[in-house]
């Protein structure tokens, strides 16, 4: 079995409302990624790999988010195992410049992203943003705080 080492990026705007960026394969739905080159480290080959399939270059990375998924699939009859090391990360804009390897994008709320994305690994990886950014559920709806320690 062969093995594939890839990373991507999970990127969202923030304007007018939280939207995660789509893009569309051709076959499937997906996040920006691409093969890790040599020398690079997974955060470098993310980054590298957002830039050349959408133009965007200002991607802020959320620290504390790094996920990795894995599946198999076949490549010229041999069967391969691929890890993808995903970020999540913010944008500013709005405009995408794709690549060849892509054929169309959506700007997606997270109800819409979830309906889009094909992969249920892809579904899951988005989920796990959703929580990271929406963060812990506020102290205050859980009733009065213990007081503290003498």
């Amino acid at each position: 079995m062969g093995y594939e080492i890839s990373a991507g990026v999970i990127l969202f705007r923030s304007v007018p409302q939280r939207e995660y960026l789509i893009l569309d394969y051709g076959s499937h739905w997906d996040f920006s990624k691409g093969h890790i080159e040599p020398g690079e480290d997974p955060a470098t080959t993310a980054r590298r790999e957002l830039a050349e399939e959408t133009g965007i270059q200002d991607p802020r990375f959320i620290p504390g988010y790094e996920e990795r998924m894995s599946y198999a699939y076949r490549r010229a009859g041999e069967l391969m195992r691929k890890v993808v090391v995903y970020f999540l990360a913010e944008t500013a804009g709005a405009e995408v410049v794709l690549s060849h390897e892509h054929c169309g994008y959506v700007w997606a709320s997270f109800d819409a992203a979830l309906a889009r994305l094909t992969f249920p690994t892809a579904k899951e990886l988005l989920g796990k943003a959703q929580q990271v950014l929406e963060g812990p559920p506020l102290a205050s709806n859980a009733g009065p705080s213990p007081d503290p320690p003498a």
